[in-house]
């Protein structure tokens, strides 16, 4: 057992999804998956294995921000042996060609937090990017799907509250939207040898001022978790 997931050795596929609501996690688990069973409760970070398609998938809750999402990743890939990990999450859009509702796939993450400054020490600005396998397998599954699916440069925020942050040049740099996790889940992918992407749905847009509520963030985003569990039974 580790310090903040109350299961045994084997009760976690070895593919996990990662959403940063519990309840979304036990959203995932009730609508997408077949013969459920709750493996974690700690401190309410849900986790729940299942099957998709007759494929063993488990999802884990993992709370808000790259140091919460550390405590889940690590404790999964050294205690649990898991080999994929994909981020299913909502994020604030930029870019002007984004509504809400579309799906992304993260293909780099940029950051404002310290951890991977901390990580390589000075002068060393390290790329964060995803496994190209499970990018390149979520993005042709979307187009067989009929999921319209974007690819690009997710900017993770160390504060969600944050107005110091020039978000109108970070897009005029290529980054089309927000969120604060995707830089440390590739960061721990490369330290830690598993494979991970980051697929999300705009829930927001920074600009514009649109958004969908609470509810929706909570239990909806099917077209993401579709292209999520196809690509995963598609990597097995």
């Amino acid at each position: 057992m580790s310090t903040h997931i109350d299961a045994k050795l084997g009760d976690y596929a070895q593919t996990v999804l990662l959403p940063g609501d519990p309840l979304r996690a036990k959203y995932i688990a009730d609508t997408f998956l077949d013969d459920v069973v709750q493996v974690n409760a700690v401190r309410g970070a849900l986790g729940f294995t299942g099957t998709y398609k007759g494929h063993r998938i488990s999802v884990q809750g993992s709370g808000m921000g790259i140091p919460s999402m550390s405590i889940y990743i690590n404790e999964l890939a050294n205690e649990f042996g898991v080999k994929t990990i994909m981020r299913v999450g909502s994020f604030g859009a930029m870019a002007d060609d984004i509504q809400l509702g579309d799906v992304i796939l993260a293909s780099g993450g940029s950051t404002d937090s310290a951890v991977i400054a901390q990580t390589f020490g000075p002068g060393i600005y390290w790329s964060a990017l995803p496994d190209f396998g499970l990018l390149d397998c979520a993005y042709h599954k979307a187009l067989e799907l009929n999921i319209p699916v974007k690819v690009g440069n997710i900017f993770a925020a160390d504060r969600f509250y944050n107005d110091e942050i020039d978000m109108q040049k970070l897009t005029d740099y290529g980054v089309i939207g927000t969120e604060m996790e995707v830089a440390g889940l590739y960061l721990l992918a490369a330290k830690l040898k598993f494979k991970a992407l980051d697929i999300l749905t705009a829930s927001d847009h920074i600009f514009r001022g649109e958004a969908i509520s609470s509810q929706e963030r909570q239990t909806s985003f099917a077209d993401m978790m579709t292209v999520a569990l196809e690509t995963a039974i598609a990597m097995k």
